[in-house]
């Protein structure tokens, strides 16, 4: 369902004028870095079990990429105006520092949760008390959701980088859609485990 973040991406970034200049590949590449990894490594990485995704949250996603996808290539391949002295701007290495380092936490986030699923081999019926741990270490002693944080540090910083609309918009959507996930996955963990940590947060550390 996210192919079209790298698929579309790309096929509209080449039909861009400025798809040679050194800011927009720069923004493709982390655009890419992100998105093969989400669409064609992670989903083989983790251990589903029994869980599914409903069709329409598949068809809701795989459409919201085509637009997102769609107006982001078009805006840094052709529309932008990334000139030479672009390389130089502050702007753009705040973003990619803040997109490095977003992605940095939510690999490692992503991998102590596949973690945590591998070691614990547990009777499928069991209790989710029994099946789940609690994630320790790290970030995971400030909030419940630090793969969320980290993406959206993520694409905040895209929206810094590339100083767009487009980037601001799925900025927020991003935000938007993660923030209630993380405030769900916060309220699970502390109905199913009595001893969760109570300073934890969900999302942002010692706010909220």
């Amino acid at each position: 369902m996210e192919s079209p973040a790298v698929v579309l991406f790309a096929w509209v970034y080449f039909q861009g004028q400025h798809r040679m200049a050194p800011v927009p590949l720069i923004l493709l590449i982390l655009w890419q870095v992100h998105y093969v990894n989400r669409t064609f490594i992670y989903p083989f990485r983790i251990r589903s079990g029994d869980n599914r995704t409903p069709v329409l949250v598949a068809a809701l996603a795989f459409f919201f990429q085509l637009i997102n996808s769609y107006v982001n290539a078009r805006h840094i391949s052709h529309l932008g105006h990334y000139g030479p002295g672009w390389v130089q701007d502050p702007r753009l290495w705040i973003g990619v520092g803040l997109f490095v380092t977003g992605r940095r936490i939510n690999t490692w986030a992503d991998a102590v949760l596949i973690g945590m699923r591998k070691a614990k081999k547990v009777d499928p019926g069991a209790p989710a008390s029994e099946r789940y741990s609690i994630p320790k270490g790290g970030l995971y002693d400030w909030v419940s959701c630090p793969n969320y944080l980290g993406e959206c540090v993520e694409w905040l910083g895209w929206a810094v980088a590339s100083w767009s609309l487009a980037g601001a918009s799925f900025a927020i959507f991003t935000f938007a859609n993660l923030a209630p996930r993380a405030i769900a996955h916060h309220r699970w963990y502390r109905e199913t485990f009595p001893d969760y940590p109570p300073d934890r947060k969900a999302l942002i550390p010692g706010v909220w």
